[in-house]
């Protein structure tokens, strides 16, 4: 192998690519990005919330300069019935501290800032490239091969997505399977200024996330998103993979069905439709978690397999950041010592350890098997609407609202509850 290679090859040119870049051109380091999109985020679908705490560590005041949408100020939970909806809304009183925060944003253009901050550091960007293989010499990572032209570095990081066939090539990754990823759809829909002020309280710069369990996801694991952008609101559905043979729909009528809810449709009634798009989305939890660290390579982000979901808050995007600036320090880590091998490489494993990014996925490993249970999207929606329904409706004699309550209960099964109840506070 000659001299003149590059320290990192980095594949994908998401959170994690770019972050990862960013750190190793601040250092010095002779980085190159290939992005298989014809620019960073053109790939990528997510219309959703990023806490600001992992990239605030890395770029301090980032928000300033990013093209973040708004501030998340107000949170909303919603479980529906076919026909109604019991919703828990808490919004904000103060300002959190800058690491504290939480943004919407819009991937196609946060992602290519990212980039252009990593560029301006001197990383090296290729789009429109597709990284057909990895290459490997007496066993290391080597580099890549795109096309007919084969590029060499000391190190590869791969951190191309959730079905990351490079990961595969290289048997560092599980085959992606129904029970660990489900699948996204989400449209773009366009509103005026006083639309967005009149049905979602958007003021200033201010904004809101709102989670949607029960029918929107036909009864099975997953469920709705309503986030608000600065003048759009990025609206979809997450549903588990394992269960869609099961779904009664297909996933575009799950999503129009969605859309015609009687909780949903007033607010994004007459918007206008800018943007369709479907992904796969890591599930697994720890069950997805790839093996990171081989001669020469690292794997970073969706690819890893790290993102949360654990019913109130959704996360992937600070989890990606936190990633690809872990794989970056353990190359200068490895560079210290003029060897890019496992062992020396295996420090990135150490940094995640010691983040909050296996902390946590850690600490909700057994949540995804907790969260795979039908009463929580079709018996407990039916059963919190119908109590909400005979406390406020009056209509003959009063019952007392300890019967009122028990009654529904008892549809559920009180030993239901308690199981589940019980199962929640071990998983959590």
């Amino acid at each position: 192998m000659s001299d003149d290679i590059f320290d990192a090859i980095i594949v994908g040119g998401g959170l994690a690519g770019g972050t990862a870049a960013y750190v190793l051109a601040q250092a010095g380091c002779d980085v190159l990005v290939i992005e298989r999109g014809n620019f960073a985020g053109s790939k990528n679908m997510t219309g959703g919330r990023l806490y600001a705490h992992s990239l605030e560590k890395i770029i301090p005041n980032f928000a300033e300069e990013a093209p973040v949408e708004r501030l998340v100020t107000r949170e909303k939970i919603s479980m529906l019935t076919e026909t109604d909806g019991v919703t828990l809304d808490y919004q904000h009183t103060q300002q959190e501290e800058e690491a504290a925060r939480s943004y919407t944003v819009l991937r196609s253009s946060f992602d290519q800032w990212l980039m252009e901050k990593a560029e301006n550091a001197g990383a090296q960007v290729i789009t429109g490239v597709r990284v057909d293989e990895v290459l490997v010499k007496e066993g290391k990572v080597c580099g890549v091969k795109a096309g007919d032209d084969e590029i060499e570095a000391h190190v590869v990081i791969l951190a191309d997505g959730v079905n990351s066939l490079l990961a595969k090539q290289l048997g560092m990754t599980q085959k992606v399977n129904p029970h660990t990823v489900a699948v996204g759809v989400k449209e773009l829909l366009e509103f005026t200024p006083q639309q967005m002020a009149d049905r979602f309280g958007c003021t200033n710069d201010e904004g809101l996330a709102w989670l949607f369990a029960g029918a929107p996801s036909g009864g099975y694991l997953g469920g709705g998103f309503l986030y608000t952008n600065k003048n759009t609101v990025s609206l979809g559905l997450v549903l588990g993979l394992h269960n869609v043979d099961k779904f009664e729909k297909t996933v575009p009528q799950l999503l129009e069905d969605f859309k015609q809810h009687p909780v949903v449709a007033p607010l994004i009634k007459d918007g206008k439709l800018l943007e369709y798009s479907a992904h796969m989305v890591p599930e697994g939890g720890m069950n997805m978690v790839s093996e990171l660290v081989k001669d020469g390579v690292l794997v970073a982000g969706d690819a890893a397999g790290f993102c949360l979901n654990v019913g109130y808050t959704v996360r992937g995007m600070d989890l990606a950041i936190a990633s690809g600036e872990a794989a970056a320090k353990a190359v200068l880590m490895a560079k210290e010592q003029n060897s890019y091998s496992q062992k020396e490489l295996s420090c990135y494993q150490s940094l995640l350890n010691d983040s909050f990014v296996m902390k946590d996925m850690k600490l909700y490993k057994d949540l995804p098997n907790f969260l795979d249970n039908t009463r929580f999207f079709k018996d407990y929606p039916q059963m919190v609407a119908n109590v909400m329904h005979d406390l406020f409706v009056i209509n003959g004699p009063e019952k007392p609202v300890r019967k009122k309550i028990l009654s529904q209960v008892k549809k559920v099964g009180v030993m239901n509850l308690i199981k589940d109840g019980f199962k929640g506070v071990r998983s959590l």
